[in-house]
């Protein structure tokens, strides 16, 4: 960890990163801000970005994905159990769970969450707005989204253990409950059209005792329900598809914000892009498509502490979809020996042995850190438990159109 510009930092410092972490912290009452090693440029607060607040709520840095996180599993399954059938799996698993904007499956999910007490906050702030967002969120609970969000099956190595994991968020609804709150701080309309806004403004703020950020805080909770059910439904599909059990599962949220103590004070944690790990807390990152994924537990530091107890959310793009999507930069050309073609990426992934449904070369192994590089950047911060190998990758494909992809 080093200090930068009064930032505390893990892993090598972006500059269009920590230019953004500065500007927050010098908006609202905040406490400290840090920088996880898989940090890179995000809407207004950086991705990889922790801002603790004093009795303040930042909707732009929750951001737009809220609640978007992982749920890993550890089955009672042996890779040798479903070594031979992987293929068959993977069609399956891809032709059941709905990527993207659509569902498969033509009858919404009925959930006791749509029951809660939050909902109603939506008609005290606009005529019908209740049952026009509850409906969205129904027809979309169980649905994956595309960009980086997964559904994956593992292998421990160590042990031979099959495990699952999924990572997306609260969807459309969560989408729609920040674009609301947004306008609302901006003067308009919580349904309305809100203009293009600039990676690098400040942060929007919000006094938590106030009407906005009470509501605010409300939405936020309701959307981070929707995506643990979510990401329930969908692991619970995954285990039918295995004829599976869970014997152990770690279940967590990286775009949120929580109410913490932090040297000796109780403040507002805005985690965007990180993942929180007290001391004895587990979390799950992720790798890229070709690159091993973990479970980790927080330890006893000085250095958890300076994080505001956070950590790594993923291994951190070394590059931007829209580069990756199209031209390369000359030092990938140079390295790849020309653009990455979807014929490259899907040699890459054999060898890796992954058995790769959907997905665009934006999301190749060659876009990501490696995961042990800025794992090891946390290294004073947790301790690794279990270290987990993909086998089987399902994602979205490239031309799938999602409004809502983080």
């Amino acid at each position: 960890m080093r200090i930068v510009d009064n930032i505390k930092v893990w892993g090598e410092p972006l500059e269009n990163a920590v230019s953004q972490a500065v500007t927050c912290s010098q908006y609202g009452n905040v406490l400290g801000v840090a920088l996880m090693a898989d940090h890179h440029k995000g809407y207004s607060q950086p991705i990889g970005g922790v801002v603790a607040y004093r009795n303040m709520i930042s909707p732009s840095g929750v951001g737009y994905d809220i609640a978007c996180g992982n749920k890993a599993v550890r089955t009672n399954l042996m890779w040798d159990d479903i070594r031979d059938q992987i293929a068959v799996i993977m069609d399956e698993l891809y032709a059941t769970i709905s990527f993207g904007v659509g569902r498969n499956n033509p009858t919404p999910v009925e959930h006791d969450l749509f029951d809660d007490p939050n909902w109603k906050l939506f008609d005290s702030i606009e005529s019908g707005l209740q049952q026009k967002l509850k409906t969205l969120a129904r027809n979309q609970l169980g649905t994956v989204g595309s960009g980086n969000h997964f559904v994956d099956v593992f292998v421990e190595e160590a042990t031979g253990k099959v495990w699952i994991a999924n990572h997306f968020g609260s969807r459309g609804f969560g989408h729609k409950v920040a674009s609301g709150f947004l306008n609302l701080a901006a003067g308009r309309q919580f349904s309305g059209k809100a203009p293009g806004e600039s990676m690098d403004q400040p942060p929007i703020l919000f006094d938590l005792n106030s009407e906005m950020g009470d509501m605010y805080w409300a939405g936020m909770t309701l959307a981070g329900r929707y995506a643990y059910a979510g990401r329930d439904y969908v692991i619970e599909q995954v285990l039918g598809i295995l004829g599976a059990s869970a014997e152990y599962t770690v279940h967590n949220h990286h775009n949120f914000a929580w109410k913490e103590q932090h040297m000796g004070e109780e403040v507002v944690v805005v985690r965007k892009g990180a993942t929180p790990l007290s001391p004895g807390q587990l979390g799950f990152v992720g790798g890229s498509m070709g690159d091993i994924s973990v479970i980790v537990e927080g330890i006893h530091s000085e250095e958890n502490t300076e994080s505001f107890r956070s950590t790594v959310h993923g291994a951190g793009r070394i590059m931007s979809r829209t580069q990756a999507a199209g031209k390369m930069n000359y030092k990938l050309r140079q390295r790849m020996g020309g653009e990455i073609s979807e014929e490259q990426m899907h040699a890459a992934i054999r060898a890796y042995g992954v058995e790769l449904r959907g997905a665009g070369t934006d999301e190749s192994p060659f876009v990501y850190k490696k995961l042990q590089d800025v794992l090891n950047a946390h290294a004073n911060t947790l301790k690794i438990n279990h270290v987990l190998r993909p086998v089987g990758v399902a994602m979205a494909g490239s031309n799938e159109f999602d409004p809502y992809k983080d």
